[in-house]
């Protein structure tokens, strides 16, 4: 049941807008819509454009807080993508072994070696770098995965449009859940959210079946991730950097720092490059406020780089706060 009291009037044919097309607005919206609230969701940019596009996408907490929450939201969403794992043609989602390197194995932490069977030591053939740790994550192809969400969200009944939103009070609807990420910086305005530039480099396939991380004595990153017909290489994590051109300097560097891990990447034709401004923030604002004319506001957003990790943990706690 419902918590809220809906105003008197509203311009909107719905119980709850999502604004923001990204991955968590539309794990929230999916959440809120098969639960059989009418839901209505705006994105700015159609979801194979959105932020969330361009990321690799490994499950793995990285750059979020708090951490004891995020924790929690990850492996909620861990359940739910080893179900949706049993349809990677369809949902984009499979379960992929790798090494995460640097590693100790009692880094991982209690709160996951309990969720991840056959999680091990790497051995030497599989990570001569050093030590790090073998297991068995989602490996998410984004690309696939954002368009299946708008399916499955659109199939529970709800309303996906494009449009850009200069002000939050354009959100005629009873219930608004703001998920617009980075943008909700010059929206809300809350300036806490800052960009963490991330570059990729995608590169045909040589054969690599495995995924591997990596972060070197300098603290550069180095990453593999294995997709259908290609590698998504990366990656940089640049704070308080806007632009979103590719740097043919810092493809050069990732192309060489992963191959230095997987020599079979070397030469492998190059075949797109992106970039992504991930939404930091000390700390994940998930907040029920209040409206004075009766409405309710719940803002979702600054994320990380954990989006994917996070998602439909994160989405069912919107939900709850946005309609019980």
């Amino acid at each position: 049941m419902f918590r809220y009291r809906p105003p008197m009037e509203t311009e909107l044919d719905c119980d709850v807008l999502v604004v923001g097309g990204g991955v968590i607005g539309l794990t929230t919206a999916v959440v809120l819509a098969e639960r059989g609230v009418r839901v209505r969701l705006w994105t700015r940019d159609p979801v194979e454009r959105t932020t969330s596009a361009v990321a690799g996408a490994l499950w793995w907490p990285y750059r979020i807080e708090p951490v004891a929450s995020a924790r929690a939201w990850a492996l909620r969403s861990l359940e739910v993508y080893e179900e949706l794992a049993a349809r990677p043609e369809a949902t984009g989602v499979r379960m992929a072994e790798g090494v995460l390197g640097e590693t100790a194995l009692e880094d991982v932490g209690a709160w996951a070696a309990a969720r991840l069977p056959g999680l091990r030591r790497a051995t030497s053939a599989e990570y001569p770098a050093g030590s790090g740790v073998w297991a068995r994550l989602p490996l998410v192809d984004m690309p696939a995965h954002l368009p299946w969400l708008r399916e499955r969200l659109r199939a529970a009944g709800a309303v996906v449009e494009t449009r850009t939103v200069a002000d939050l009070a354009e959100a005629r609807a009873p219930v608004v859940v703001n998920c617009t990420g980075l943008g909700a910086r010059e929206l809300v305005p809350d300036p806490a959210v800052r960009p963490v530039r991330g570059q990729l480099v995608v590169v045909e396939n040589p054969g690599i079946r495995t995924w591997t991380v990596s972060t070197g004595d300098d603290g550069a990153m180095a990453y593999c991730f294995p997709h259908r017909g290609r590698l998504v290489l990366g990656g940089t994590a640049e704070e308080d950097a806007w632009s979103l051109e590719p740097d043919p300097a810092v493809a050069e560097a990732i192309v060489r720092r992963c191959a230095a891990l997987r020599p079979e990447i070397a030469g492998a034709r190059v075949l797109e490059h992106r970039v992504g401004l991930r939404p930091a923030r000390d700390t994940v604002r998930l907040e029920r406020v209040p409206l004075p004319d009766g409405r309710l506001l719940v803002h979702h957003y600054g994320h990380g780089g954990a989006g994917v990790t996070v998602a439909w943990g994160c989405a069912e706690e919107a939900a709850r706060l946005a309609v019980g």
